[in-house]
This record gives C-alpha cells, structure tokens and sequence, in this order.
C-alpha cells in the first residue's frame, strides 16, 4: 500500500513535500519544534533551527511541558509562556527534512525564496523495544519513542501591490 500524506496541497505544481518514518528521534521535542516552525517561510524556519541547535534561540513547548524549565529566550514569544529548550537532534533531523524538501522544490524549478512551510506533521511511531536490568533479578522495560515526520511546502505569490483608492462618484438622487 503506498505511504500517502494526512493532507493535499493547494497547487501541487506549486509544492514540494518530504517525509520520515521510523525516525530515531524523540516524538514530543519533535513534535514542539515542528509546531515552533509551521508556517514560517523556509528560510526564516531554517534559520531557526540552526539558532536552536546554537541555543541561541529556544523552542517553546506548549503540550508537552510538564519538567521543562523557563528560560528568558521565550519571555517576549508570541506562542507560549517562557517554557522552552533547546532539541538539538530534532532540529537536525527536521533541517535535513526541509533541507529535502528544498531540494525537491528545485527539482520542480520553483522559487526557493517564496516558499513556506503549510503543513508540517509529527506523529508516533512504533516504539522500538529494549530491557532494562533491575535489582532482586527484575527486568523491565527500556524503549523509544520513534517519530513519523510529514511536510509540505508551498510556493506563495508575491505580495499583492496596494491597489489605488476609488474614487467616489456622487449622484444627485432627488
């Protein structure tokens, strides 16, 4: 059965898609640095990224939060209350993701500069099972919480120029 996306793009001579399965990096940071990024042009969502991973800026984490600390990073962010960090794995694998999709937007000869992220998607993937040895000869679990990441990115028109004001013809209506 062929793997197909939760969505469909406006345009799809306009759009560029990528995708992971099974990825070997935590869902939950996945998941906050892939809602910090969705909508945001391609290269304003890269540069942020690479900020992350320089902790020069933090990810805020708005569902999964409970334990992460505050930080003066997010105090003016529009989208969360000052709790944040700094995924450094997700941030690489969701570059290399766009970085993909980039090179997939090219191959469709559009225009890199106008391209922005419309639609981003984590979800959980099956979860990768280990053993843990405890005391008094117990095992018990050690397992990972792998990721399936989806984007989309669409090429947007230029902005629209500000059309002239009308003007405004009176009649005489008597």
């Amino acid at each position: 059965m062929p793997k197909t996306y939760s969505t469909k793009p406006k345009s799809l001579d306009k759009s560029a898609k990528a995708r992971g399965s099974g990825l070997r990096v935590h869902f939950k940071n996945t998941r906050e640095a892939a809602s910090a990024i969705r909508g945001l042009p391609l290269k304003k969502a890269q540069q942020f990224l690479k900020d992350v991973i320089a902790r020069k800026q933090a990810v805020p984490f708005t569902r999964y939060n409970g334990g992460v600390g505050r930080h003066a990073q997010l105090k003016n962010h529009p989208k969360c209350s000052s709790v944040g960090r700094w995924p450094k794995k997700s941030a690489e694998f969701l570059l290399g993701l766009l970085k993909n999709a980039e090179s997939n937007a090219e191959n469709k000869k559009l225009n890199i500069d106008r391209l922005r992220i419309t639609h981003i998607q984590v979800n959980k993937a099956q979860k990768l099972r280990r053993r843990t040895y405890r005391a008094h000869g117990r095992i018990n679990a050690y397992m990972c919480s792998p990721s399936h990441i989806e984007l989309i990115v669409e090429e947007k028109p230029e902005s629209a120029k500000p059309k002239k004001d009308r003007e405004i013809v009176k009649t005489d209506d008597k």
